[in-house]
């Protein structure tokens, strides 16, 4: 290998290993509180106000993701587990912070089971 292609292949590593820690932003806990009542109305919803279902904290922070319509723009994203009887739901909620308010962008719930 020519002293060139070391360089570029040093180069190109340290560019993704920069691009990596950029893609792994933590998720901020200022949205948590926000998080547990609207995985409760979302568990709610999907259960058909089955009244059994409970939601239960804290909310826990995922890596946020970059919004699709804008790179320069992160979504935190939120954990949450609800249960109904003997099903357990695994929900995320992704929240984009603006100032002190958090907007609700996407909710995901997912029957966690084996089949």
């Amino acid at each position: 290998m020519t002293r060139t292609h070391r360089a570029l292949a040093a180069v190109l590593l340290a560019g993704l290993a920069g691009h990596a820690s950029a893609a792994t932003k933590p998720s901020s806990h200022a949205c948590a509180a926000d998080a547990l009542v609207q995985a409760q109305k979302l568990l709610a919803f999907h259960t058909d106000d089955d009244e059994r279902a409970r939601v239960s904290g804290p909310a826990k922070p995922l890596p946020s993701i970059v919004n699709p319509a804008n790179a320069k723009q992160r979504f935190d994203v939120l954990e949450v587990w609800g249960y109904v009887y003997k099903g357990q739901y695994r929900m995320r909620l992704e929240y984009y912070r603006l100032g002190n308010d958090c907007v609700l962008m996407g909710q995901e719930i997912l029957e966690h089971a084996s089949l």
